[in-house]
Formats: structure tokens, sequence, C-alpha cells
């Protein structure tokens, strides 16, 4: 766990010292933000840096000192890879590896875009400290961005993930609404990655101004990527993602177990309360307050949220001991 926390912090140094521009702060509604400043052409751009934080300002203050060791942290976190695959913590597999690192060079990490789903649970071996089951997993690779996230901080990628996408051989897959592209297929590794935002209400295709994409809106999905953390995926010598909060992925797959309930969706339905099973257990050891925190904010919400973990609740009945304990 020290090397993997060691291996973010030093990703995170990496990710502000490839911003060039002078560092400036704007204020958006009841929080700040940090952009670099920098002029192409007559234009004057806003580079996205990060959240105003104590730790993204001291970052910035170092950021100097940060050009200078760029070599020497490159050098230390092969080292902290190869370290990290030699106690066994699982590596990304190069499809996904190589899907993630264009991803992180074009922004879209930087910009708010939250892996979810299967690739993000593997994630948390780092995260925990815990092996994870990993057989019988899928593929799919899912990112969720609020879509407001786009106007609140004024970037974009770049390149855009299209062109991102088109230079890793994907193709775009035919959606029910025409020129609204949200879903990507690779051909011959069977990748598959999803765009996904936020909805409140009605679960229709948006847009998301700041990657470039369009997205399928979904319920619920506001609570799973709220207060995002960073992570490590063990890929070259590291890629810097966005993965959501484990205490708010394990309470969010109860719920979207229930919704899962007929037809085909009952296969991942039972993965989804594997993953939530797993994850509340370890946590129920370590993290117990803030699984404690997830759970009553969940529960607060509404009637239709306490139905859908109750519902599927009934079916773990160890789970349901364990969140009652805590």
């Amino acid at each position: 766990m020290s090397a993997y926390t060691d291996l973010v912090r030093l990703l995170k140094d990496d990710a502000v010292s490839g911003v060039e521009g002078k560092p400036t702060l704007k204020q958006r509604g009841d929080k700040a933000y940090w952009y670099a400043a920098r002029r192409i052409g007559s234009e004057m751009r806003f580079f996205y840096i990060g959240e105003d934080s104590d730790g993204t300002r001291a970052r910035i203050d170092r950021i100097e000192a940060l050009h200078a060791t760029a070599k020497e942290r490159r050098a230390e976190r092969s080292r902290l890879v190869r370290l990290l695959r030699a106690e066994g913590i699982t590596p990304t597999d190069r499809a996904t590896g190589s899907i993630l690192s264009a991803m992180a060079d074009a922004g879209t990490f930087r910009l708010g875009g939250t892996i979810v789903g299967t690739n993000a649970f593997r994630l948390y071996e780092g995260e925990l400290g815990i092996r994870l089951p990993l057989g019988g997993m899928a593929n799919t690779g899912d990112i969720a961005q609020f879509e407001k996230l786009s106007v609140a901080l004024e970037d974009q990628v770049d390149p855009g993930l299209a062109e991102t996408f088109s230079a890793l051989k994907f193709a775009p897959l035919p959606g029910l609404v025409l020129g609204r592209t949200w879903r990507w297929a690779q051909g011959g590794s069977g990748q598959l990655v999803e765009f996904l935002t936020p909805a409140f209400g009605e679960e229709t295709i948006r847009e998301l101004p700041a990657l470039g994409v369009s997205a399928q809106a979904l319920n619920y999905l506001n609570f799973l990527i709220a207060e995002p953390i960073h992570a490590a995926a063990i890929y070259r010598s590291g890629v810097l993602v966005q993965i959501p909060r484990p205490e708010r992925y394990a309470i969010h797959k109860l719920i979207i177990a229930d919704r899962r309930r007929d037809g085909a969706g009952s296969l991942k339905a039972s993965k989804d309360r594997e993953q939530a099973a797993f994850l509340i257990e370890a946590m129920a050891e370590d993290r117990p307050d803030d699984l404690r925190r997830a759970y009553a904010t969940a529960m607060d919400v509404g009637p239709r949220w306490r139905e859908h973990i109750a519902n599927s609740l009934k079916r773990m009945h160890n789970t349901m001991n364990t969140l009652n304990s805590i």
C-alpha cells in the first residue's frame, strides 16, 4: 500500500507539472478551480488543473521544481510499478492500459471523467490493499462524467476523444439517436468503451462538450461519481485515472442490481451483488465510518432508493447483517 500510495502521489505531481501556463484561480459558484492560462495566437486559453485544495496549491507552489525533477519521478514510478507487480498486484491488461493512457493524455480524467464498472472495481486492489476475486468479470470499460462539468470548467480534451479513439482503431457503434455516439468498440480486442452521465429523470442521450462525445444519461449515477478519488492503473510506469469512492461504488451496486431484475439483466445483477458484498465486507473491517456514511446518504435520498437497496439486501443476508452492525 505504501508503494501504491507513492505511485499515485508521483502521478499527481506529473499531472500538474505537465500543464504549461500561469496558474490562475477562478471562482465557480461556491467552489474555486485552478487553471493554467496560456496565450495561443491572439487567444488566451485556460487549461484546467484541478479543484482548489491544499494539495493542489502545494503542487502549484512547487511547479518549477516538479518540472526540473520530471526524469527522476518517471524512473521512480517505473521502480514502484516493478515492485507492485512483484508483490502480486493485478496489472491493467495491455488493451485497457493503452486506452486509459491515451485518454489520460487527452485530459479525460483531468476534466472529471471517472471510470466506473468492472475496470474501476479492479483498481480498488491498490486503494484498499486487498486481493480481488477477478474471475469471470466482463471487459466493459465505462467512463462517466457530470454533464455540467464541461460548462463549469471551461476546457476541453485535446485531442478530442473521437480522434483519440480513431487512432486506437475504435469504431463508433450506431445508436438510437443519429449523430450521437456514446459507445465505441475496438476491432480485434473486443474492448468496449461507453460514456455515461447522470440523469435526474428521463434517461436520454446527452452531449458532453468537454469530452467531445455524447453520453447515456442514467439515474443514480450522480451518487456514484460524486467525490471521486485518484487511482493508478498499473500499466507501463503508471496511469493516473479517477474512480468512484469504494463505499459509493458498493452501495450503488445494490441499487443497480435491483434495477436489473428482469430478463437479460439477471446475470449482471448477480455480479453487481457479488462486487457489493465483497467491498462491503472489506470496508466494514477497515473503513466502517466511510461505509456507514455512504449507506446513510443513499438511504436518506428517498423511498425509491431505499426500495432498491432493500430488495438487493433481501438476497444478501450476510451483507445486510454487516451493514446493520456498523
